[in-house]
């Protein structure tokens, strides 16, 4: 079995952050003695990504995932904790480490502003010592994917949000890194750029078989991009698997939708589960999942005839998200302990 490309163990990172009360007696008083308080931002995690994958990192604000990407491309200390990437301790910067990884943020720039992004492209092949076959190559591959021909040789000023952040995936990728940490990469785009950028990062994963760990509050990214998910939430890991098992691993229940005929309509179906929907004839009741079975057969055996349609189906993953990131604890599924324990 062969080692991961990124290996995270036991990985800490806690801030010192000075405290000081309202006042101006206070404010002279936090001149000659200050109070602090230890703030974790992330605490013990552990995971491991295999070469090619695409993970979603998903949590709240605050939950960690930036910081953790931070630690992992090396602009971060940990406070405890080890972690390796490509074979590299990231927070010792070496060279080689740098020239085989990126980070690209939607709310940062690497370009100047001031100048078109070609000329930032070439600054960037002196930086990566970049050999110009290479670069002639990546860049016209780039360019292809991206769309990028109308906006090379205009000043970043004048590109909109959307533009930037192609030319912004373009300067990231120009020295062709084998780990790609992407935070919000489509953080205040339009619908039609986001859906733009989501082809380009799958193409991009096709085609070189890179490494991506992906932040992102749009559910349709994580979606559209992994297979695999990690879910953190007040530093610490709360899940870690296939996004198809999500919903079955934190969400204690299962949608039943029941569409009636003219002669049931208006029937009173909380009986077999919670209400959350009746309109137009179709009823949607929450039933706990380990009773979905015998309470969907039992709605079919009272209904017969005024039973037009039945589903059963998992609720959106942005739901279950959603109860997570909440707090509300899980009192009848067996990951429920776990769980409770970890959102409180």
């Amino acid at each position: 079995m062969t080692a991961p490309v990124v290996h995270v163990r036991g990985l800490t990172k806690i801030y010192r952050v000075h405290e000081r009360a309202t006042g101006l007696g206070a404010t002279f008083r936090s001149l000659v003695k200050r109070t602090y308080k230890d703030v974790p931002a992330v605490s013990e995690i552990d995971f491991g990504i295999a070469s090619g994958e695409v993970v979603g990192f998903l949590g709240p604000n605050g939950a960690g995932k930036t910081t953790t990407l931070k630690m992992l491309s090396g602009l971060l200390f940990p406070t405890s904790g080890e972690a390796s990437v490509l074979g590299h301790v990231p927070w010792r910067r070496e060279d080689r480490f740098l020239r085989r990884m990126t980070l690209l943020m939607g709310n940062r720039t690497q370009l100047v502003w001031d100048i078109p992004a070609a000329d930032s492209f070439l600054v960037l092949k002196q930086i990566y010592d970049i050999g110009d076959a290479q670069y002639r190559e990546t860049l016209d591959e780039l360019t292809e994917l991206l769309e990028l021909g109308p906006l090379l040789h205009k000043p970043v000023r004048q590109l909109s949000l959307g533009e930037r952040m192609k030319v912004e995936f373009a300067a990231g990728l120009l020295h062709r890194p084998e780990v790609v940490f992407l935070d919000e990469p489509t953080l205040g785009l339009d619908v039609s750029m986001q859906a733009r950028i989501r082809t380009f990062i799958r193409e991009l994963n096709r085609r070189s078989g890179g490494t991506i760990l992906l932040t992102s509050h749009y559910m349709d990214d994580i979606v559209a991009l992994c297979r695999r998910v990690i879910v953190i939430h007040h530093g610490r890991i709360l899940y870690d698997g296939g996004l198809a098992d999500l919903a079955e691993r934190m969400a204690p229940y299962k949608l039943v939708g029941a569409t009636l005929r003219d002669g049931a309509l208006g029937r009173d179906l909380s009986a077999y589960g919670d209400v959350v929907s009746s309109e137009n004839g179709v009823v949607r009741l929450r039933v706990p999942r380990a009773e979905a079975a015998e309470r969907t057969a039992r709605l079919v055996r009272d209904l017969e005839s005024g039973l037009a349609d039945l589903s059963v189906e998992d609720p959106p993953i942005e739901e279950v998200i959603d109860r997570v990131f909440s707090g509300e604890q899980v009192t009848d599924h067996p990951s429920s302990p776990e769980l409770a324990e970890a959102t409180r």
